[in-house]
């Protein structure tokens, strides 16, 4: 008795205060499953296209009641009486009925919702977590969380060309220590911003955006804290970057807003001078989307040392990331289920990277939802981590609450993932 039976589309508000959707599917059990799309700020050029209705006597054109009828027409006439345990089958038929490279014509909002709704419905009926539907019951594996607590580029309005700070507490056993010592650095990294008369508002995801003048700051300023906190940088707590350059790229050159543009070679070396002299870890979107004779040049240089994560530059997208995989282009890939628009080719993306031996990152969006199910999802696959924000927001901690419940659930098997990469 699990076939499907109806879809209902609600229009709702993500963490931005912008329109998103939310499906509901209901069982011939009775249960019904829940999808919440979150949105992007900062987004990859081949992305899958989220329908927006376009007009300006509605939430600034960002409506979403056109995507919202593909579900309850066009999409409910292909999956009502369908079985809820034939996740692929029902994503294949939305993709069928889309016939577009980019989901552009029901909206890969629309799609996610009803994919993602599908599932959790599925789960229920099988009365499971959805981490064990997705994954099996041989779980043990947590996420290590990369925290976002300095904002620039497009999440702040600062001179910071990077777009994301972040902290990586690696060097724990579990993950409830992970979130205890990114959250004392957090509150850390908030007492020396306090000292040196920097603003401590919160942006997107709940990181602060102080008025820096260099890059040089925010990495001094996460050191500060990190020790402040009684950890040791690097050995215990690393630092993650996400530049998204594209955002800062433009006519053949990339702007840090510095006296002088950069060229590929010389954001390299710039790169380099800082894992030189700061512990970074993690370098996500180093070059623009479509420099991969640069992304070859920046794997060449620093892929043996740290973690080089492919997001605008991979999207989530089977045919760019098995590009890059065969040119051995980044060691590590984001996940963001709305970049593609579907949970089975969300999945098929985690089986490429796991046959080529790259890292996978579940990610959240700046512009969130209360739904945890990025959480369930890191489990299910064994990410080695998930990046969902500072410890601040509550569509943020939602996540991490999430997984501090899954790893109570788990009990004494669960245990956090171990770097992946020389120090």
């Amino acid at each position: 008795m699990t076939t499907i039976v109806s879809l209902h589309a609600i229009e709702i508000l993500d963490s931005r205060g912008n329109p998103t959707i939310e499906c509901c599917v209901e069982l011939s059990c009775g249960t019904k499953g829940y999808g919440q799309v979150p949105s992007g700020a900062s987004t990859g050029l081949y992305e899958a296209h989220e329908l927006r209705d376009g007009d300006e006597k509605r939430y600034h054109g960002k409506g979403v009641l056109k995507a919202m009828s593909h579900i309850e027409k066009k999409i409910a006439s292909l999956v009502l009486n369908q079985s809820a345990y034939e996740q692929e089958a029902i994503d294949s038929l939305m993709i069928e009925e889309d016939g577009t490279t980019d989901k552009s014509q029901l909206g890969a909002n629309a799609m996610l919702a009803v994919s993602l709704a599908i599932s959790d419905a599925a789960a229920k009926s099988c009365r499971i977590p959805l981490y064990q539907y997705m994954g099996g019951d041989q779980l043990s594996q947590l996420p290590i969380p990369l925290m976002n607590v300095i904002n620039g580029g497009k999440h702040a309005d600062n001179s910071l060309a990077i777009q994301e700070f972040m902290i990586v507490p690696h060097a724990f056993k579990t993950f409830s220590e992970a979130i205890r010592a990114g959250t004392e650095v957090y509150h850390a990294l908030r007492s020396y911003l306090k000292k040196h008369k920097h603003a401590v508002n919160v942006g997107d995801e709940g990181g602060f955006a102080p008025n820096f003048k260099t890059h040089e700051q925010a990495l001094d300023a996460l050191v500060e804290a990190i020790q402040s906190a009684g950890y040791k940088p690097g050995d215990e707590i690393g630092i993650a970057i996400d530049a998204a350059s594209a955002e800062f790229f433009a006519d053949g050159q990339y702007d840090l807003n510095e006296k002088k543009k950069l060229s590929t070679e010389d954001l390299i070396a710039r790169y380099q001078s800082w894992c030189d002299a700061y512990p970074i870890l993690s370098i996500e979107d180093g070059l623009h989307d479509d420099d991969w004779e640069g992304w070859a040049q920046l794997t060449k240089a620093l892929g043996d040392k740290i973690q080089l994560v492919g997001d605008d530059l991979f999207v989530t997208n089977v045919a760019r990331f098995s590009k890059g995989a065969k040119e051995n282009i980044a060691n590590a890939i984001l996940i963001k289920p709305n970049q593609i628009g579907t949970l089975t080719e969300t999945l098929t993306c985690i089986g490429i990277a796991k046959k080529h031996h790259y890292q996978t990152v579940i990610s959240h969006r700046s512009g969130e939802t209360e739904s945890s199910m990025i959480a369930d999802l890191a489990v299910a696959t064994g990410a080695t981590q998930i990046k969902t924000g500072a410890p601040c927001r509550s569509d943020r901690t939602a996540k991490y609450n999430r997984l501090i419940r899954i790893e109570h659930e788990l009990g004494k098997q669960a245990k956090l993932a171990a770097w992946p990469y020389n120090q």
